[in-house]
């Protein structure tokens, strides 16, 4: 692991050498303008295909021998591929809980580090195999989410094949899922830690249409000696989804999950989860507007208590193409029940299953329960690389007789059944810029502003900076 005094040299050293290499690539280029084209880096890296390094033209950048070490010289399909991801993001949050609860002000440095091998046997069989480290450097309240060191990220064997007009797709292992927008189910980049699962997944492709179905047991983090994650023997997973593409490219897709967890603990009710989700959402682009729509029901039983649950999502915008810095113009509504009435033998508090640590924001002061979410914002691309997007979100609680929840579904005490509806405004702040294909920046502000029922539970007002560097190779 590096020493913190060493990451300012080692960032330098990749920008130069990264530099250096979108140079020779430029070069390739003007002599090879019908070569295929590299894949992308990726922030799933099992997904990229490096196989087009088979050609020699396109191995222009330091290191491509081992992005592509061919195992059989008759089969280009057949190869092996390393990779390395880093990131670095410095985060200054003076108010984690919007304050409740004593949480200290706080500053402090996550590392991510990710380093995998892509064993592709042939055309129809590979391996993926990730290790990750991860680590919180002068965190002063460490969580599940900030810090594992050295452990078994994914691992898992795939099989691929095309038929009867379809291709499938096998595999398993530990793995990961990541749907949508991620609002319920995603791999958790926002935090420190991701999220994997150990799973058996099966997918079919045909025309326009695809069905997807697993069975999986989310991984149980700890972070007490290395490679001690394990399967959650007490919580299971399981979906079955249909996509489609209508109208065009359109996107329209529905699933439905089953969420079993034992020893589950709401402010109504614990005991055995046994949770039925039902999920439809129709997402694309048309004429500068684009738009995802998702609405979500949740039915079954907390101990002796039934559920009823729901939540809606939908972000639409309009992108102003011809205009300079291409401005897009978007609002983002969201809404997530509540439970209304305690003790009346139903629980009616939504579970975001397993959110994107950064849906709303990077801050983590906004769950996806019992709200309502209302955010405008713009975005601008003053530069090829470069976005910076501005917003100002108003939230309420959808019932003040549940609590206001923090990431992911935390409770702040003391404001269940109490105050009023009305959490909070906070405006955002948000620059991406891409330094080149490997190298990405970012950096976010967000200034929460809380209203009278977080006050009087005895929180404040609340800040969060996160200025971000990530490698990938």
């Amino acid at each position: 692991m590096l020493a913190r005094a060493d990451l300012r040299s080692f960032w330098i050293v990749l920008a130069l050498a990264t530099f250096g290499a979108g140079v020779d690539r430029a070069r390739a280029d003007d002599g090879g303008a019908t070569l295929p084209k590299r894949p992308a880096i990726q922030a799933n890296r099992w997904a990229e295909d490096w196989s087009v390094l088979a050609d020699p033209r396109l191995r222009t950048e330091p290191f491509d021998g081992l992005k592509y070490i061919p195992l059989w010289v008759t089969d280009p399909k057949s190869y092996v591929s390393l990779g390395v991801t880093l990131r670095e993001r410095f985060e200054s949050n003076n108010a984690a809980g919007f304050g409740t609860g004593n949480t200290p002000s706080d500053t402090y440095l996550l590392q991510r580090l990710q380093v995998h091998a892509d064993v592709h046997f042939n055309e129809n069989w590979r391996a993926f195999v990730e290790l990750e480290d991860d680590r919180a450097f002068d965190k002063l309240i460490i969580s599940p989410v900030d810090q594992d060191r050295l452990d078994l990220r994914l691992a898992f064997l795939e099989y691929v094949d095309t038929f009867s007009g379809g291709t499938l797709k096998a595999r398993v292992g530990r793995q990961d899922f990541a749907f949508d927008l991620q609002r319920f189910v995603s791999s958790r980049d926002g935090p420190n830690v991701r999220q994997s699962f150990d799973a058996l997944w099966a997918d079919w492709e045909t025309g326009a249409w695809r069905f997807i179905g697993f069975v999986s047991r989310p991984v149980q983090y700890f972070d007490v000696r290395p490679f001690d994650d394990t399967s959650n023997d007490s919580f299971r997973f399981s979906t079955l989804r249909v996509e489609r593409k209508v109208l065009g490219d359109k996107e329209l897709s529905g699933y439905y999950s089953l969420y079993e967890r034992s020893n589950a603990k709401y402010l109504d009710a614990f005991g055995e989860e046994h949770r039925h989700v039902f999920d439809v959402r129709f997402a694309g682009n048309a004429e500068h507007i684009d738009w995802d729509l998702e609405a979500m029901g949740q039915v079954g039983q907390v101990g002796t208590t039934d559920i009823r649950a729901w939540a809606v999502g939908a972000r639409t915008g309009y992108t102003f193409a011809s205009a300079p810095w291409q401005p897009r113009v978007g609002i983002q509504l969201d809404a997530a029940s509540g439970d209304h009435r305690p003790g009346d033998g139903t629980v009616g508090t939504f579970n975001p299953l397993f959110p994107n640590g950064y849906y709303f924001t990077l801050a983590g002061y906004t769950g996806y329960v019992n709200l309502v979410h209302l955010k405008p914002s713009i975005t601008v691309s003053p530069a090829s690389r470069l976005k910076v997007m501005g917003a100002i979100g108003l939230q309420w609680r959808e019932t003040t007789a549940d609590a206001i929840y923090v990431q992911p579904n935390v409770p702040i005490a003391g404001t269940a059944g109490r105050g009023s509806n009305w959490t909070g405004a906070y405006g955002q702040l948000r620059v991406d810029y891409a330094f080149n294909d490997h190298l990405t920046g970012a950096i976010e502000a967000v200034h929460f502003a809380v209203g009278d029922t977080i006050i009087r539970a005895g929180g404040h007002t609340s800040n969060y900076l996160g200025v971000q560097l990530q490698y990938g190779w």
